[in-house]
């Protein structure tokens, strides 16, 4: 790769842990505090529409092929089908392994945007609220920190490494920050002992999310890497010296 792709790589990175670290968990704070968690659908349209910057900025030396984006849009919305199909299981759910399936494959801004996608979606299915924001939030942040550590080399595409990371982004990270969220959704006045109440009551639901995200990274991770390398491949959606 060259220098001038590096450079831009590295501003693009940053910009999208601007956002994604900074901008908008600010937006969604602004949201519960400042409209009363009522502009839901305004706050979760921005999300997405700060997650689209990054993303475009992969493709600044050229224009988007229709390819690279259904490629996007069908991960979402298998992550969307995955969360639809098992609605009768609390908690027990496929979209974050998807998530950091496409993390992997597809870069982080990817990841990151496949699982905000999903989060939006699959709460028409489920139901949109003052949650929305922060379950987009939520599944993206794993699907970017996937994609970083894919990048870094120190998230492997093995079924140990991946089931590992897995685990342990859905229970602190996702259990971490939706727990949070909760507790501002029923109460404005913040307290270390309701946050403390908040994360006992949700331990078992965060254990049972981070379980299913082990069991379907176990599962699906190895035939879906294996078709979505074998698609970037064939209609060259990767550039040489991309592959891991």
């Amino acid at each position: 790769m060259s220098i001038q792709s590096l450079n831009g790589q590295g501003k693009r990175r940053l910009l999208a842990a601007i956002l994604i670290l900074i901008v908008i968990p600010l937006t969604i704070l602004a949201g519960v505090f400042y409209f009363d968690d009522r502009k839901y659908y305004f706050i979760s349209m921005l999300i997405i529409v700060y997650t689209m910057l990054p993303f475009a900025m992969v493709f600044e030396q050229r224009g988007p092929r229709a390819r690279e984006l259904i490629l996007i849009a069908v991960l979402a919305a298998l992550a969307v089908a995955g969360r639809s199909a098992f609605y009768m299981l609390p908690q027990f759910k496929p979209v974050v392994a998807i998530v950091i399936i496409a993390g992997v494959c597809l870069g982080a801004e990817a990841g990151f945007l496949v699982g905000a996608l999903a989060g939006f979606v699959s709460n028409f299915f489920f139901g949109q609220g003052p949650w929305t924001p922060w379950q987009m939030f939520c599944f993206g942040i794993i699907g970017f920190i996937a994609g970083l550590l894919f990048q870094k080399g120190k998230l492997s595409k093995t079924r140990l490494s991946l089931c590992l990371f897995g685990g342990l982004a859905t229970f602190f990270i996702y259990g971490g920050i939706i727990n949070l969220g909760s507790l501002f959704m029923f109460t404005a006045e913040f307290s270390w002992g309701a946050l403390l109440a908040t994360y006992i009551s949700g331990f078992w639901f965060d254990m049972i999310h981070a379980l299913s995200t082990v069991i379907f990274l176990f599962l699906i991770a190895r035939p879906m890497i294996e078709k979505i390398e074998r698609v970037k491949i064939k209609y060259g959606l990767i550039e040489p010296g991309d592959e891991k």
